[in-house]
């Protein structure tokens, strides 16, 4: 080769060199950068292949990075990696921190045995270098022998240098990038969970925002136990999540795991799944985990928790990620600490109430002894009365009849007290209850003009948790006192609440109201303002049936602008359990089309059982069952009875209510009625009723 040619081959190299050093300085994208760099380079030179490797964190390997055309997306995907200072070109180049030629032609020919690459006759390898580091090597290979010389590493190498450099910036570039992601993210956790004031809505919510927000495989948060000693799984992202929280998935404080390390420790711990110290992620729950970091929830110097934080790639955070996620955790210790203290007004709040319920209570039970027995002292003195004369022969039958009368009366009123107060019959163990099935047998019962109830039911509070024969009684009696107060129009409304499984049952009505005196005398028992007709026990038994069921009630009330009474009480979710019909195969339903009714057909759906729906008394289709709901509006039970006693049907007939009553129960059964049950709202309660 000529020195004039050869100057022409050097121009030519530094001029290509220089277009593709200031294309590859442009690039800020990580991934973009790598690719565009090989393809840039074999364009500008005419390269049959170029490849862009980085050192590992152990500085033992070189690993592929970039490489052009399919030959080096198929080595990136199987991570091909080259040992430094081994046999290689790549190796010695990071080695030695020198360019490297290899030449298939002359006395020390090299043989290219790399199978991605079969047409390789010529390989510089370049080192790439900032500052003192090396952090990899640039490959370049040619299908001509003898494509490279010398002179050619020098003017290669400030290409590779500019690549290097070009390198470096988009790492910093990504890093910055990533903590401005982070940040903001760790500033969306903050805001959005230290409004949250309950811990069971809290906790998932934060794991969800911190899983969406960073990209991440998983996120959890322990809580430190009351006894101090374990950390337990309160919430967790996912399926993984919330399967470890049902187990009770927990983890004792100290240096066995990262969570215990970190609370013991008080602070944050990062775990790899990288380089010689491999870390074995052993939970089967997570079994992609490859990067961990446990973050202390510390608030007033008291680690309250931790967060567990993993990745599915290797190497995913690094010391300054957790100054950055700190921020997050600080947030998130807070709103813990909110949310404990809110816990703790409510239970504080929850025990005055219980004791006032207990205080209001006793002073029923106090007050009805003392009622009773004023009643019952007549009584007995009468009896005896009435054996004395017997035993000496001067009975006087006028005076007779009168003392009869006067113990009847005496003794129906001490019943009615009873009812009033605990009902006609034995409480039932609480269970899921359809509150517009039991409003409507209240209103019915109580033979109340249905046309002045405006009802609104949300459907994520449609169940309530209670003895339906004793909820009946207690919204019977507060409808009774509107209605008695002059009501024209009453409200009802349920809806969930803030605190978590808790529901509000609001009954408003426009009726005469209550002066702030009537008011703070309304609980106590036999105080009326309705004269001696009224015993005065319709809400202290409101109260006493929902404080039954573990909630509490209140009332509101101003003179001439009407009352309104909140009932708080558990609520439940509809019941999903499969129904067993056993051998019943049709069934006739005589039942308006309500909700209870549409609840039972919704409940035999997916089973072989064939639900007939009528009200027709002229003609009924075979049945195995039939079901006579108790209070029918658009026809009178008594004829729904005859009917199917003349039609020789009673036999199959039960009977079905809300509310139990004894002397129903008795006349029901007298017409014929097989049996009288209370309604059933679940699945397992229809396979019970249908055996």
């Amino acid at each position: 080769m000529t020195n004039d040619t050869h100057s022409e081959r050097h121009a030519k190299l530094l001029k290509a060199a220089a277009r593709a050093a200031k294309n590859i300085t442009t690039i800020l994208d990580p991934y973009e950068l790598l690719q565009r760099t090989v393809d840039i380079i074999c364009d500008e030179f005419g390269f049959y292949y170029a490849g862009v490797f980085f050192l590992d964190d152990a500085k033992q390997y070189a690993v592929l990075k970039a490489g052009r055309g399919e030959a080096g997306r198929r080595m990136v995907n199987v991570e091909h990696k080259l040992a430094v200072g081994g046999n290689s070109m790549i190796g010695a180049s990071i080695a030695n921190r020198q360019g490297r030629i290899a030449l298939d032609v002359g006395t020390e020919a090299v043989f290219f045995e790399n199978p991605d690459l079969p047409n390789t006759r010529s390989e510089m390898a370049l080192p790439l270098i900032v500052g003192d580091d090396v952090i990899g090597a640039l490959t370049v290979q040619s299908t001509e022998e003898a494509a490279f010389h010398d002179e050619d590493i020098a003017a290669l190498q400030t290409m590779a240098d500019q690549l290097a450099i070009a390198i470096q910036n988009s790492n910093l570039h990504r890093q910055a990038e990533r903590r401005s992601r982070l940040l903001k993210a760790a500033n969306r956790v903050g805001k959005e969970v230290t409004s949250i004031l309950d811990l069971e809505e809290l906790l998932p919510h934060t794991v969800n925002i911190i899983c969406e927000a960073y990209g991440l495989y998983y996120a959890g948060v322990f809580l430190v136990d009351a006894a101090g000693e374990y950390a337990v799984l309160r919430a967790g992202y996912g399926k993984a999540g919330k399967a470890m929280v049902a187990e009770g998935h927990k983890l004792k404080i100290g240096t066995e795991s990262m969570i215990g390390a970190c609370i013991a420790m008080g602070e944050a711990r990062i775990a790899l799944d990288v380089g010689e110290e491999r870390v074995h992620f052993k939970n089967p729950h997570l079994p992609h985990t490859r990067s961990e970091m446990a973050l202390p929830l510390i608030y007033a110097g008291k680690a309250l928790g931790a967060v567990t934080i993993q990745s599915s790639e290797e190497h995913a955070f690094s010391e300054d990620d957790i100054t950055t996620l700190l921020t997050m955790a600080e947030h998130l210790a807070v709103a813990i600490n909110n949310a404990n203290l809110i816990n703790e007004l409510k239970e504080a709040h929850n025990e005055i109430l219980r004791n006032k319920v207990f205080e209001a209570l006793t002073t029923a039970s106090t007050e009805a002894i003392h009622w009773i027995g004023n009643k019952t002292l007549p009584i007995s003195l009468t009896v005896s009365r009435l054996q004395e004369e017997i035993a000496e022969g001067q009975v006087d039958l006028d005076s007779l009849k009168e003392d009869l009368e006067m113990i009847s009366e005496s003794a129906a009123q001490i019943i009615q007290v009873k009812e009033q107060l605990i009902g006609a019959v034995r409480e039932m163990k609480p269970r899921p209850v359809l509150f517009a099935d039991a409003l409507q047998t209240a209103i019915r019962q109580r033979d109340l003009a249905e046309n002045i109830f405006k009802v609104q039911i949300d459907p994520a509070a449609a169940y309530v948790i209670a003895d339906s024969t004793q909820l009946v009684r207690a919204l019977g009696n507060i409808l009774q006192n509107a209605v008695e107060a002059g009501a024209k129009s009453i409200k009802i409304s349920t809806h969930p609440t803030e605190e978590r499984g808790i529901l509000e049952v609001v009954i408003e009505d426009d009726g005469s109201g209550m002066s702030e005196d009537v008011m703070q005398k309304a609980w106590s028992p036999f105080f009326t303002t309705r004269g001696v007709a009224h015993h005065g026990l319709g809400l202290p038994a409101a109260m006493h049936v929902v404080s039954q069921s573990q909630g509490h009630i209140t009332l509101v009330s101003e003179e001439g602008k009407g009352t309104t009474v909140a009932m708080f009480m558990p609520r439940v979710h509809a019941n999903d359990e499969p129904v067993e019909a056993g051998n019943v195969k049709n069934i006739l339903l005589i039942d308006d089309n309500d909700d209870w009714a549409n609840l039972f057909a919704e409940l035999l759906k997916g089973t072989k059982v064939k639900l007939t729906q009528s009200t027709d008394l002229g003609k009924f289709p075979a049945a195995d069952l039939i079901l006579v709901d108790e209070h029918i509006a658009s026809v009178a039970l008594m004829d729904v009875l005859a009917a199917i006693s003349k039609a020789g049907l009673a036999s199959k007939t039960v009977i079905l209510t809300s509310a139990i009553n004894p002397e129903r129960v008795t006349q029901f059964l007298r017409h014929g009625a097989k049996d009288v049950t209370v309604k059933p709202y679940s699945g397992g309660e229809v396979s019970e009723l249908l055996k």
